[in-house]
């Protein structure tokens, strides 16, 4: 058993009806929302697929389904926090995090900063072992049409 362990993560919504999208934890106006039962906040589950994929512990969806009700709406900072509890359970942290947000719109490098901070604080982990970039897939495929938006995401967890 090594004392390391590397997960990644990939999550997408469709652009649906509102006002805003919630991206790590930062609600961001936009001209449309996200179709979700949570906040549909494509970085922090990408994130948690990550964590839990490390450690073989299923996706966000075995831990949080979204067929039940406890999740509608959520702030999946919750979510975030559930599953850095379930590495420490384990007797495993993050070590560090780096995620990707691919859409055309929202353009996220000025709330990139306050992401950081949001998934520091939930990880237990200092801000400069938490990476949030964004890139656009040049107006190809899904995100570069404007119907949604993703995000990929790799954890590195050590043990604790």
């Amino acid at each position: 058993m090594t004392d390391i362990r590397i997960g990644q993560g990939y999550d997408v919504h469709a652009f649906g009806e509102g006002d805003h999208v919630v991206l790590g934890g930062v609600r961001i106006a936009h001209e449309r929302g996200v179709l979700a039962h949570s906040d549909g906040d494509v970085v922090i589950h990408a994130l948690c697929d990550a964590l839990l994929g490390a450690l073989a512990l299923g996706d966000i969806g075995v831990h949080f389904p979204p067929s039940d009700p406890r999740w509608k709406d959520c702030d999946s900072r919750h979510f975030l926090r559930q599953c850095r509890a379930l590495l420490a359970e384990r007797g495993w942290r993050a070590g560090n995090v780096d995620v990707t947000v691919v859409c055309e719109r929202p353009k996220v490098a000025a709330h990139a900063p306050a992401m950081r901070a949001n998934l520091a604080e939930d990880l237990g982990i200092d801000v400069d072992a938490v990476s949030v970039k964004a890139t656009t897939s040049e107006k190809l495929g899904f995100t570069g049409r404007g119907e949604g938006l993703a995000a990929m995401a790799v954890a590195l967890v050590v043990r604790a």
